[in-house]
């Protein structure tokens, strides 16, 4: 019988795995694990970002311009208001001082007319007075002129309610009724705005007048 062969220790020693057979089945393994992966497509989404912010900076834009346009109109209209405001200041400005003075150029005027008109009972310096009063008073008049003051004076003039202030009337059948027979003060305008009303006195009717005053006395009786 023959013998059986004895196994050394040897025998049951496994090879020895060197660091580059480690290294290659590491390769291999991660190259069978490694799944392929698809890649996405991002143009689509590329697009649509862009037409996004394409139409974004439009409005923006069209907002900013809207905007710059608002000023401009704003900036426009004040410009033209201040102009405006101006013009009617350099117009209108005098007009509380020349209703102020108005006053005493009425009484200068009134003095005037009481004067009488024959001076010659008069002293020398009284005379001379009363013509340096009337001098004053006609350069008064001129400078108020200069100063686009126009004095109204309707006698004979239909009644306007819009410069004229009614005061009283009076019968008179020679004139169409409502006229101006009487100006107990004349009124004034600057340019085309009033400073004061002339205060007058309208016509009437006399039959009227008589009327009502028979039948009054006939109630009486």
């Amino acid at each position: 019988m023959p013998d059986k062969k004895t196994q050394r220790p040897e025998d049951f020693v496994e090879d020895e795995i060197t660091p580059e057979d480690e290294d290659e089945n590491l390769v291999e393994m991660s190259l069978e694990d490694n799944t392929p992966v698809e890649e996405k497509d991002t143009s689509d989404d590329e697009s649509d970002e862009f037409e996004e912010s394409y139409e974004g900076s439009e409005n923006t834009d069209s907002e900013i311009k809207d905007q710059l346009l608002r000023a401009l109109a704003e900036v426009e209209n004040m410009r033209r208001r201040s102009e405006r405001d101006v013009a009617q200041a350099n117009k209108y400005g005098h007009l509380a001082f020349a209703r102020d003075l108005l006053s005493c150029f009425d009484n200068l005027t009134q003095a005037i007319e009481l004067a009488p008109n024959d001076k010659s009972k008069f002293d020398e310096n009284l005379k001379n007075i009363l013509v340096g009063i009337e001098m004053i008073s006609n350069e008064i008049d001129t400078i108020l002129q200069r100063h686009h003051i126009t004095k109204i004076n309707p006698i004979g003039e239909k009644f306007d309610f819009n410069h004229h202030q009614a005061m009283f009337e009076v019968p008179n059948d020679d004139v169409e009724v409502g006229t101006v027979v009487q100006v107990a003060q004349p009124g004034y305008l600057l340019h085309d705005r009033l400073i004061r009303p002339a205060m007058v006195g309208v016509s009437k009717k006399k039959s009227s007048t008589v009327s009502k005053e028979e039948n009054s006395v006939d109630k009486q009786a």
